[in-house]
């Protein structure tokens, strides 16, 4: 394809910076086309930023807006510079679709549908009432001039020029003060300072790899307490489960208790019985002792008889 599918306004995010605060950068997208274009919003610093929407659905010579704010941060970088980068992935899809819709393979390389992807860079600008441009010895002094805007041209030439911010400051005391109904000119000078990048410095376009999708804010909260749910329910199902195995135990430790009682009971009912059948054998044996021979009275009469009978005999 030749030209692009979305333009995208600025080509670069400037952020006003300050400690401990959120700045936020508004971006517009315009569909070129005559179809339906999804765009996707990446970054480096997922963590750092959030971008609102960063999916979204484009239609044919449409318009849309997402914004990127900066979360607070607690101090400032080296020299105001920020490495940080934005990627814009756009790609033609069916008519019709909405962002519902949208996936993350849509925006991958496979070679059979084209992908466009733009970068963005990230600049940093002081605020106007930053320390940098407080009154010095109560008097706040600029350069005169009799032009109240300066050419973007001579603007960007100048800057190059320009000396580190340290010796910025030192300039600025030496400026004069201009009538109030005239714009001040040095503040606009600096900020551009701080939003045009270095004559030697070259922006290296970063691998696809290096980009991250960012979160919303809400959806990082809402992701983090649907873990904390997650795992809260996690937590109960395994004590449920062990709970469950606790009272199978307990089920089984029951059931042996009322068993060995059962045998217990059924062992004493034996023994009782044992001990019937022992008294009743010992009285059986103690009969048949008594039955056992003949009285002594029936023995001396038996031999009485007995010698009566054989002296008889004898004679």
């Amino acid at each position: 394809m030749t030209g692009h599918l979305v333009d995208i306004h600025p080509c670069e995010l400037n952020f006003i910076f300050e400690v401990k605060k959120q700045s936020s950068c508004s971006v517009h997208l315009t569909n070129l086309s005559d179809q339906y274009v999804a765009f996707k919003v990446k970054t480096t610093s997922p963590k750092k930023y959030c971008v609102r929407p960063n999916v979204g659905i484009i239609k044919p010579n449409s318009t849309c807006d997402f914004i990127v704010t900066m979360q607070a941060q607690k101090s400032a970088p080296d020299d105001m510079q920020c490495k940080d980068k934005f990627l814009i992935q756009d790609t033609i899809v069916p008519y019709g679709t909405t962002e519902e819709e949208i996936t993350s393979g849509m925006f991958a390389k496979d070679g059979h549908k084209y992908i466009e992807e733009r970068k963005l860079q990230v600049f940093l600008t002081s605020p106007a009432h930053s320390p940098m441009f407080l009154p010095v010895n109560g008097i706040l002094k600029q350069e005169p001039s009799n032009d109240t805007s300066i050419p973007k041209e001579k603007l960007q030439s100048r800057v190059e020029h320009l000396p580190p911010p340290q010796t910025l400051v030192k300039n600025v005391e030496d400026a004069k003060i201009i009538p109030s109904t005239e714009k001040l000119i040095l503040p606009n000078v600096v900020e551009n300072v701080k939003s045009v990048p270095a004559k030697n410095a070259k922006l290296k376009p970063g691998k696809d790899e290096d980009f991250k999708p960012d979160k919303y804010e809400e959806s990082r909260q809402v992701q983090d307490v649907e873990e904390t749910k997650l795992k809260f329910s996690n937590d109960i199902e395994e004590l449920k489960s062990k709970i469950i195995a606790l009272d199978s135990k307990l089920i089984e430790a029951q059931d042996t208790i009322t068993m060995l009682k059962e045998e217990k009971k059924s062992t004493i009912h034996e023994n009782e019985i044992l001990k019937l059948e022992l008294v009743m054998s010992r009285r059986k044996i103690g009969a048949r002792k008594v039955q056992v021979g003949f009285p002594p009275l029936f023995v001396c009469m038996v031999a009485l008889i007995s010698l009566v009978v054989g002296c008889l005999l004898r004679a």
